[in-house]
Formats: C-alpha cells, structure tokens, sequence
C-alpha cells in the first residue's frame, strides 16, 4: 500500500482504559507516537501514551487539540458520544466509523442492523414505556427474557430477568431506563466469540473462534481452541466476517454469540475494538489483536491471525487482590510453565475491577488446562471447570 501512516505518525485513542494501554504498547514498539484523550482522570492505564488528554468529551478545546495533534484515530471503548465520534471523523480518519460505532453502542440500532442484515439473534422487543414492556412480555417465550438498557450496559451492567408473570409498571420503575430492549432468555450449551480485522481495503482476516466461560456476567476464562462443533465454528467465522464487511467496517471487531441447547448460533452484541476475549492473541497468535488494530487504521497490510498453540486466558479481577491480602502470589504463577502475566497499571484494586489477565500456552490442551486449576489455587480463584 503506498499512502499507509509511517513510523513516526500519532495514533489519536478515544479511552483511557487498558485496551488503550495495550495498543499504545505496541504503537511504541512500532515507534508510533499517542495520545490519549480519556475525558476524566487517568486512573493508571493511560499513562505509557506520549500525552494524555484528561478535559471531558465535550471540551471545545480538548476537541482542537486531539485534532491537532493526531494523524488518524481510533477508540478504546464504545460508549463515546456520537456527536463527538462525527466531529473527529470530519477533520482525521477514524476507524471504525462513527456509523459503525454508533450500532455497536446502541442496543435497539444492533439488533436492527442484526436483523435487518439477515444475521441471526435472539428475539427481542424495544421498550420504550410501561405498555410496551407490558405488551412484549405477553410474547415472551415460556423461558422468560432479560430487559437490558438501550445503551451503556457492559459486563452484565443495566440487565435484568423478567417473565411473562412480571408486573410492567414495577418491573419499570425498577428499570429506571428511558429505552430499553427485551430478548428472549436463551437456555444455553455454550457462549464462543469471534475477532475479526478488515483493513481500509477491505482485505479480511479472522481468528480462530474462542469458547469463554463468565462468572457474575464478567468473562473469567477463554479457550482456543474451542470445542464446539466445526460447523459451528464455521459458522460464527462466517457471521464475524459478513457483519464486518456489511459494516465497511476497519480494525479489530468482536462479535460475541450464544449457541442454544437448541441447536441455535445467535449474535449477543458487538465490540468495535479489541476485546477482553481477544487477549490470548498476544501470546498464542502471529500478531496480536492490538497490532492488527494498529496495522488496519494507519494502511499496514493486516497480519497472520495463525494460532500457533493451545491457549487459556484468565481474567484477573480486583478479587484476586483482596482475596490475597494485596499480595498475589504472582512469583508461584509465573513459576508455572507457559505462564505470561499482563497487568493493566491500575492504581486501585476494586471487586469486579479489570486489573490484568494471564495467557497459559502449552503443546496441548489437556497441559495448558491442568495449569489453569493450578494458578486458579494459587489465587484463591474459586474452582472452574470446562463444561
């Protein structure tokens, strides 16, 4: 390609999170420049970016200065407003798109777009008042249904389970929502995610599939390969990359899925950025989801996505610090073979907080599992077990 953004270029990152740190690692290996504009304070991961932009996502003059100063940018998280996504897009590239983005964000403009564009999901109402919940909990299957806001749910956040029997008018009030959508509940066999990088010419490489398992609806451990059918997995590859392509969509997509005890490969939501799930492919894959998000948006021809042996990512959350009096045991961890921490710089270690995760790589499947229960009982993890 010959108009790519050299060494040298700055990348400009919506977010201050650790997806946003680990991209910027690799733009520093690279010899890329960053700046990171997190409207609010830096709460430990933005720090390794050439600067950081702290000024809040309305800020006139945060807005020049992240213009100014970068030669394309990209986000780190969903949920930034749509108008400001617009504004940088009219002055620098941006990838993914404001359009884009805004369906990712947004869950009645995904389940639209999911349906619209033929891609499987589970069924759903949009709710808007008491008498649509009203009248979309009369439809609702024998199984029930999860009433989920509109926008800003993540990690199991603005969810909650309904029935047919559930009273509208108390179930809204709880709510607290001004929209919501409400899908059926799905008795499910398995949850498996798919990354995807398309870059600006639509060229489009795909990872193997990952089987994760969640516990207190936040990820706690991933799995390639997966175990689930080959046809399956067939499947969601094939799903990932049209979503993709009917997105005209550059970077690094995650598209998450259930699959149904009744045989049913349905898209949960979408991620347009790297993703928690993807972390295992920056030891276990030719190129990490990280440098393929920084290859697609400065013109760099995308990398192998090749596994190249068994991997298990685990979640680290601020439960393992509390449960071990602040001090893990990380030298009893990383004495276990094919073990490789990544921390994510954050200065508190809260429940449920994000703070790091582990890849454990192995020649089989059967090596890289039996490490995991060891390290789960080094961390006073509670025990997992591969369904």
């Amino acid at each position: 390609m010959s108009d790519f953004l050299p060494p040298g270029s700055t990348i400009g990152i919506l977010g201050g999170g650790q997806l946003g740190r680990m991209l910027t690692m690799v733009a520093r290996r690279m010899d890329y420049r960053v700046v990171s504009w997190i409207g609010g304070p830096d709460s430990g991961p933005a720090g390794l970016a050439d600067a950081v932009i702290e000024e809040p996502f309305d800020s006139e003059e945060a807005l020049e200065e992240f213009i100014a100063v970068s030669d394309v940018a990209t986000v780190e998280f969903e949920n930034i407003p749509k108008g400001l996504l617009e504004n940088v897009a009219g002055s620098i590239p941006l990838y993914p798109s404001p359009q884009a983005i805004a369906i990712c964000q947004h869950r009645e403009r995904e389940k639209r777009f999911l349906s619209e564009n033929g891609f499987p999901c589970a069924k759903y109402f949009e709710i808007d008042s008491e008498d649509s919940l009203a009248d979309a909990l009369k439809e609702l299957p024998k199984n029930g249904g999860i009433l989920k806001t509109a926008e800003f749910g993540y990690d199991g956040k603005g969810q909650l389970p309904v029935s047919r029997d559930s009273a509208p008018e108390s179930v809204w009030t709880q709510f607290d929502a001004p929209r919501a959508v409400l899908e059926e509940k799905i008795d499910l066999a398995g949850e498996l995610s798919v990354l995807v990088v398309r870059d600006r010419v639509g060229q489009v490489e795909c990872y193997d599939p990952v089987e994760n398992y969640h516990r207190d609806h936040i990820l706690d451990v991933s799995i390639v390969p997966a175990k689930f059918d080959p046809a399956i997995l067939q499947q969601a590859s094939e799903v990932a990359v049209g979503i993709a392509e009917a997105l005209d969509y550059v970077g690094i997509l995650a598209v998450e899925f259930f699959l149904s005890r009744d045989g049913r490969l349905l898209v949960n939501e979408m991620a347009p950025r790297p993703h928690n799930s993807g972390h295992h492919t920056i030891d276990a894959c030719d190129t990490s989801q990280f440098e393929q998000q920084l290859r697609a948006i400065t013109g760099l021809p995308i990398g192998s996505c090749r596994l190249h042996s068994p991997v298990v990512m685990l979640n680290l959350l601020g439960d393992v610090w509390i449960e071990n009096d602040d001090t893990p045991k990380w030298d009893e961890v990383l004495a276990k073979s094919g073990t490789t921490l990544h921390l994510y710089g954050k200065h508190d270690a809260r429940k449920g907080r994000k703070m790091g995760h582990l890849n454990i790589t192995a020649a089989s499947q059967d090596q890289v599992s039996e490490t995991l229960r060891e390290v789960r009982t080094i961390l006073k993890m509670p025990e997992w077990t591969r369904v």
